[in-house]
């Protein structure tokens, strides 16, 4: 698997796996008929970048980075990650996670929220978990799955390692 930055080309390759989850409606807060334009502007041109997992069959998985809030939030980003079903159980949003990591690092982003992760969505609450992530909020019945109901949304964040602890001295913050 080789995970690189994506080119505007990709995304017809990328717009099935959008498809299917975005149809789904059960992890993203994208409406279930979001068109393939809609698509395209969610997820490659508003966020400050986006990647590709690629296997021997070609495009599997994709994430974006983006800065979650201006101003003073602007040091923590935001990803969103989707692995095709047919790829799912071989690694794949491990791997963009950890790639994202570095990758949040690199651009100078000092830590990491995921804001709205379906309450349902066991598989990635476990791995954002095993990865560092933690539970910093609970929005009750805030995510409308479409066989469950409305059901509570998690907020997940982490301090990214490798930059100050947010609660230290101050020494390693900027002054303003």
């Amino acid at each position: 698997m080789q995970i690189r930055e994506a080119t505007t080309t990709d995304f017809e390759a990328l717009w099935p796996i959008f498809r299917e989850i975005a149809s789904a409606g059960e992890t993203y807060a994208y409406p279930r008929e979001t068109s393939k334009e809609e698509a395209e502007r969610l997820w490659m041109r508003l966020p400050r970048k986006t990647f590709v997992a690629e296997t021997d069959e070609g495009i599997a998985g994709t994430y974006y980075i983006k800065t979650n809030q201006a101003g003073p939030g602007s040091h923590v980003c935001n990803c969103g990650y989707m692995v095709s079903s047919a790829a799912r159980g071989q690694g794949l949003a491990t791997a963009m996670c950890e790639h994202s990591q570095r990758i949040a690092i690199e651009v100078g982003y000092k830590a990491m929220q995921f804001n709205f992760v379906a309450s349902s969505n066991l598989g990635a609450i476990r791995l954002w978990s095993r990865l560092g992530f933690e539970t910093v909020g609970r929005l009750p019945k805030a995510f409308d799955h479409p066989s469950l109901g409305y059901i509570d949304a998690l907020v997940m964040y982490k301090w990214l390692t490798g930059v100050a602890d947010p609660h230290s001295s101050g020494a390693n913050r900027k002054n303003t």
